[in-house]
C-alpha cells in the first residue's frame, strides 16, 4: 500500500516530505525506514505513512472530502484510498427528501463518524448526524412494517410440490403427467 502501482505512492511521499522513504519486504510484511535532514520531513512522510497504514476504527471521526454524490447519499474519502457511505439518513437529524437538500457538494471537507465496518464486504457507514446533538423531542421515525419471511410473499418449496396440479391433485409431477394440456410430443 506504500509502495503503490509502480512506485507511485512511495515517490509521492518523498516528494511531498522531503523525505528518503525505503522498504525492505520481510515475513511479516515490510520493514519502513525514514531518513531525512530534518525532523520536520521524517514527520511528514510518517505522518503520510501511518494515514496509509492505519486501520479504520468503528466509533472513530474522521475528517474526509466528498468524492461523489448519489441519490441515496455521498461516498466520502476518510481515509487515503478508503471511501464510506454517507447515506443521505445519515447526514443531518432532519428528513432530507433529496440530496440536493443535503447542501453537500463534490470536494467538500466534512467530518465524520466511522458507524460501522460490514465484515463480509468491508465497506465502511459513515455518518454527519451522529456527531450532531440529537434535537429535543426527536422521535425516530417508524420504518415500514415488513411481513413475516420477507416483503416478497411466499415462495414455492423445493421439492415441486408448487400447489394444486390442473387436474386437482397435490404433489409433485410424475413423468408424463401433463395434466389438461395432452400429451408432449417427444420427437
Amino acid at each position: 500500500a506504500v509502495i503503490g502501482p509502480g512506485g507511485k505512492i512511495i515517490q509521492g511521499i518523498q516528494e511531498e516530505s522531503g523525505a528518503t522513504v525505503s522498504i525492505d519486504e520481510i515475513e511479516e510484511g515490510g520493514y519502513i525506514e525514514v531518513a531525512a535532514a530534518n525532523k520536520a520531513s521524517i514527520d511528514k512522510a510518517l505522518e503520510m505513512i501511518n494515514a496509509i497504514v492505519e486501520l479504520p476504527e468503528e466509533g472513530k471521526v474522521y475528517s474526509g472530502t466528498v468524492r461523489s454524490i448519489m441519490d441515496f447519499g455521498a461516498f466520502v474519502e476518510f481515509m487515503p484510498h478508503r471511501d464510506g457511505l454517507l447515506h443521505i439518513s445519515e447526514i443531518a437529524w432532519e428528513r432530507l427528501d433529496d440530496m440536493e437538500a443535503s447542501g453537500l457538494k463534490e470536494g467538500d471537507k466534512v467530518e465524520v463518524k466511522l458507524i460501522e465496518i460490514d465484515k463480509k464486504t468491508g465497506k465502511y457507514r459513515l455518518s454527519m448526524r451522529a456527531l450532531q446533538p440529537k434535537p429535543e423531542g426527536y422521535v425516530e421515525r417508524e420504518g415500514r412494517p415488513r411481513r413475516e419471511g420477507g416483503d416478497r410473499g411466499p415462495r414455492p418449496r423445493r421439492d415441486g410440490d408448487r400447489g394444486p396440479r390442473r387436474d386437482g391433485e397435490h404433489g409433485p409431477r410424475r413423468d408424463g403427467d401433463r395434466g389438461d394440456r395432452g400429451p408432449r410430443n417427444r420427437d
